[in-house]
């Protein structure tokens, strides 16, 4: 729910431009386009629309039988041991040479080929756990629906970056009546989309590192989750696996779906060009290091 206040001015924002859009293409029926989008989100959960996501968005497969055999028998024994109606989740694959899992939208549990075949029964029991904890606790969910409701405020924002760019272009020549027409037009778009996110400039600064620190929180939740339940020791193994990994070939991850859920996910991995560094990195990673999961794992250890 934190997740979900952090991104309240982008949904307030996007959902201004939907009412003037629908408005201005449709006049009169503003609030109808309003309305409809607000309903959108109930698409989250249509189980037809998953499998639409996880099929051509977070190109994932069904199982094959002999890969469902091994998953069932493990995702039963997860669930039964924490009190959850198994059937009500599908499990995926990636087909993806990394250790890695995730959850997505209401009732999607993915792993990748890798950790299908590396791992143990009880280290791919943990990762399965910790998935689930992603989903009891609406990390899922909350992170599929942030993201869905901020959607037109990106792309009206990514709108205005490229008529800004397009106008300084075109401002290098020769500023003749095309140039003043779009610059203009630039400028009330930037004006507008400025006055529908003056709530969200004023915390811009501070937002992405709230948001990656909701979210590093939540990995540590679902890693109490399934540590709970008993798995506490193979969780730090599969941890362990990944560090190992992490310093021979340096972080390279599944990529990030921005739009889609994918941020609950067993681990996340950032291209080197792309990763920032030194303490600004550490404040913007959206899963904690190492070090740091397991030792919040550590009195599950104790207790063996």
């Amino acid at each position: 729910m934190v997740q979900l206040l952090l991104q309240l001015p982008s949904f307030l924002a996007s959902l201004v431009i939907v009412v003037v859009l629908a408005q201005l293409l449709f006049p009169g029926m503003g609030w109808v386009g309003g309305l409809l989008w607000l309903v959108s989100g109930a698409m989250a959960f249509h189980r037809p629309t998953e499998r639409a996501l996880a099929r051509h968005l977070l190109n994932l497969r069904h199982p094959t039988p002999r890969e469902l055999s091994r998953l069932e028998p493990l995702w039963r024994a997860v669930t039964a041991r924490t009190g959850v109606e198994g059937r009500a989740y599908e499990l995926w694959i990636e087909d993806s040479d990394h250790l890695n899992a995730l959850a997505a939208a209401g009732h999607i549990v993915g792993v990748t080929r890798f950790s299908l075949e590396q791992l143990s029964d009880g280290q791919l029991a943990a990762v399965l756990a910790h998935e689930l904890g992603h989903h009891v606790r609406g990390h899922a969910w909350s992170s599929l629906l942030g993201q869905w409701y901020a959607v037109p405020g990106r792309l009206a924002w990514a709108v205005v970056r490229k008529l800004i760019r397009l106008v300084t272009v075109i401002g290098h020549g020769r500023m003749g009546f095309w140039a003043a027409v779009l610059f203009l037009v630039a400028g009330t778009a930037v004006l507008l989309v400025a006055l529908e996110y003056w709530f969200v400039t004023l915390t811009l600064a501070a937002a992405p590192y709230l948001l990656a620190a909701v979210t590093r929180r939540a990995e540590v939740r679902a890693d109490h989750h399934a540590a709970a339940a008993g798995f506490g020791p193979m969780l730090a193994e599969v941890l362990h696996m990944m560090q190992a990994a992490d310093r021979e070939s340096g972080p390279v991850t599944a990529s990030a779906l921005s739009g889609c859920g994918r941020t609950a996910a067993m681990g996340t991995r950032t291209p080197a060009r792309g990763r920032a560094q030194g303490i600004l990195g550490r404040l913007l990673s959206t899963h904690p290091d190492y070090h740091t999961r397991l030792h919040h794992l550590a009195p599950y250890l104790k207790q063996r």
